[in-house]
């Protein structure tokens, strides 16, 4: 039998992109959840840079989209369990893994839920990007003693400047935004470098490592650029981890330079959701813990009538800019 809190209202608004750079809201039906679903009445939902491609309009892109399609960050309070849910209730506050969450409600499986302690009571909690950078964290293996280069410090980069600083790493920081550097020192990087020209990062990279270079690279950008750097910054047998989103074309690589310095490259991306709820439960403990800060980055906070307005910005990263939510009730 389904349980459900009596809503207030028998629909939801949904944003639907009708075109690039363009999007309406909605009014439809509340959606009802299927056995072992529940429904989600969305407190909010981070935005996402992976959306920004979709916003543009590619070529591959069909609009308009699905209502709440793109978001994928939210987190809220069950309101409507179906059949065969075990260890959850009405009630509830969890994040969500669940891909329509650009809305106040979304359907959500129970495995792709994790619930919220009370200790995280009124914050927000994008779960889904948390848990990335504890999943590519995961995957970098980085060690005490270790100098780690983080190319690109937006949300992701500072997490990951966070975890691998607090892991006994020396972390350099490279980004093309003063605040972004800013961040990232708070954060512990040891040294910081502007992402100004090529070759003379290169070389400040060989000054502080002695001509070393790097135990470990990640390349939190995604673009051709910051990848070819990522390269010339890893030492022989060190690891090239690609945890930026490579979704706008094809890429080039300097295979000559992979192949002779003998690159361990990880592609630190995940789609088994098993494993991105794993990354959202030890976000959600480390947060708890205090061993993450999340709060300090969402500084910008849009109603779901300005998720245009939120992705723009998203696309712009004015100075001072980190991430973006939506937020929809709280």
């Amino acid at each position: 039998m389904n349980l459900t809190v009596q809503p207030r209202t028998d629909t939801m608004s949904a944003a639907v992109v009708t075109g690039p750079g363009k999007v309406r809201i909605e009014t439809l039906p509340l959606p009802q959840p299927s056995p072992r679903q529940v429904r989600i009445r969305l407190e909010g939902c981070g935005v996402c840079a992976s959306n920004l491609v979709p916003w543009a309009g590619p070529d591959w892109m069909r609009f308009p989209t699905e209502p709440g399609a793109l978001g994928h960050e939210g987190w809220g309070i069950i309101d409507a369990v179906g059949e065969d849910v075990h260890g959850f209730r009405v009630g509830d506050r969890v994040a969500a893994l669940s891909y329509h969450a650009y809305a106040t409600h979304d359907i959500a499986d129970q495995t792709a839920i994790a619930p919220l302690p009370a200790a995280l009571a009124g914050q927000p909690f994008p779960g889904e990007p948390l848990g990335c950078a504890f999943n590519i964290f995961r995957r970098s293996a980085i060690r005490p003693g270790e100098t780690v280069a983080i190319i690109g410090i937006g949300f992701l980069g500072i997490l990951l400047t966070e975890l691998a600083s607090a892991a006994g790493a020396r972390v350099i920081a490279i980004s093309r935004r003063p605040s972004s550097l800013a961040s990232a020192e708070r954060a512990g990087a040891s040294e910081v470098i502007a992402m100004d020209d090529h070759w003379r990062i290169i070389e400040k990279v060989k000054e502080l490592t002695e001509g070393r270079l790097c135990d470990c690279v990640i390349e939190a950008v995604g673009k051709q650029w910051p990848l070819d750097l990522a390269g010339e910054l890893t030492k022989e047998r060190g690891r090239l981890v690609i945890a930026g989103y490579h979704q706008d074309g094809p890429r080039q690589i300097n295979m000559q330079l992979w192949n002779w310095r003998g690159l361990d490259v990880i592609n630190a991306h995940e789609r088994d959701p098993a494993v991105y709820m794993r990354g959202i439960h030890e976000a959600i403990e480390a947060t708890v813990a205090g061993r993450l800060s999340p709060f300090r980055l969402y500084t910008h906070r849009f109603p779901l009538e300005q998720l245009g307005a939120a992705l723009d910005m998203t696309r712009d990263r004015p100075d001072g800019f980190v991430k973006a939510l939506v937020i929809y009730h709280e």
